[in-house]
C-alpha cells in the first residue's frame, strides 16, 4: 500500500494497524523518517513530486520488493510539501515470515526512496534556499541491491 500526501500522519497508528492486517508475518520491520536540520537554521523543507508519477516509480519499486522478498504486507508513507524539522516525513512498513526478508526488504525501499523516488526537496533557511542533490553515500548503498 502506498500513500503521497500533504497531512501529517501518525507513524504509531499506522504501524498499529498495518501490524494487525499483516496475515502470516512472523516479523514486522519500520522505519519511520523525521526532518532534520543537520547544519542548523533550516526552518523548513519544501518537498514537490508529480502526482502520477511518483506514485507509480514508488509502486514499482514496493512491487520488487514484495516479490524479492516474498512480504506478506508492504507499506510506504511519504509526505510533500512545507515541513518544518521534527516533523514525520515518511514511513516504510514491511511485514514477512521471518525477519531478515522483512529488515532487507525495508532497507532496500529506504535506499531507493533515498535515490530514486521522484521527489526534489528544496531546504530553506535564513540564508536562503537551495535544492537538495544527492550524495555519494546514497548512490552507492543501490550498489548492493
Amino acid at each position: 500500500m502506498l500513500q503521497v500526501q500533504a497531512e501529517a500522519f501518525d507513524p504509531g497508528a499506522v504501524l498499529n494497524e498495518f501490524t494487525e492486517s499483516a496475515g502470516g508475518a512472523g516479523a514486522v520491520v519500520s522505519f519511520t523518517g523525521i526532518v532534520r536540520d543537520a547544519g542548523g537554521g533550516l526552518e523548513y523543507m519544501e518537498i514537490e513530486h508529480y502526482p502520477g508519477m511518483t506514485e507509480k516509480a514508488i509502486g514499482a519499486m514496493i512491487e520488487e520488493a514484495t516479490r524479492r522478498w516474498d512480504l506478506t504486507a508492504c507499506r510506504v508513507v511519504h509526505r510533500h510539501g512545507r515541513l518544518v524539522p521534527g516533523e514525520v516525513i515518511m514511513m516504510v512498513a514491511t511485514a514477512a515470515r521471518h525477519r531478515v526478508a522483512a529488515f532487507e526488504a525495508a532497507e532496500y525501499l529506504m535506499d531507493y526512496l533515498k535515490s530514486r523516488a521522484p521527489f526534489w526537496k528544496k531546504e530553506v533557511g535564513a540564508d536562503g534556499a537551495r535544492w537538495v542533490e544527492s550524495r555519494q553515500e546514497d548512490e552507492a548503498a543501490l550498489e548492493r541491491w
